[in-house]
């Protein structure tokens, strides 16, 4: 065997096996996050879009996970609840909370922080 079609089959082996590793079938995602990481950082910014704006936002994200059985991420309940909160649906946002802590067990002491704050009396003022 000549040099030159050693080297010729040796660069079409290497060519083949870098086409099979690219070829690899993509596995489905674990969570559907979309645009959820931005939507949690615009949360965070002063000129961010309006909570209700952002609700809506989240809602159909949570609305299109559900239709394709994908799963909601870690957080997004827990963020939903928050904006919900400051909505001024309590209710809502406990629900949202809980189902957080169900989903995501390791996420149970921040939301039983959150829940207890939520369910703690109302402060009265203090005279002056």
């Amino acid at each position: 065997m000549s040099a030159a079609r050693s080297v010729h089959l040796l660069t079409l082996a290497t060519a083949i096996a870098l086409l099979a590793g690219c070829a690899q079938n993509r596995q489905k995602p674990i969570y559907m996050w979309e645009a959820f990481p931005r939507q949690q950082y615009d949360t965070l910014l002063s000129h961010g879009a309006p909570p209700l704006d952002q609700i809506a936002n989240l809602e159909a994200h949570a609305e299109k996970a559900r239709a394709t059985g994908a799963a909601l991420p870690p957080g997004f309940r827990a963020h939903l609840g928050m904006l919900k909160l400051n909505a001024g649906d309590t209710n809502e946002a406990r629900r949202l909370w809980l189902a957080e802590k169900t989903a995501f067990p390791e996420s149970a002491p921040y939301m039983d922080q959150l829940l207890k704050r939520l369910d703690a009396p109302a402060k009265k003022d203090k005279p002056a």
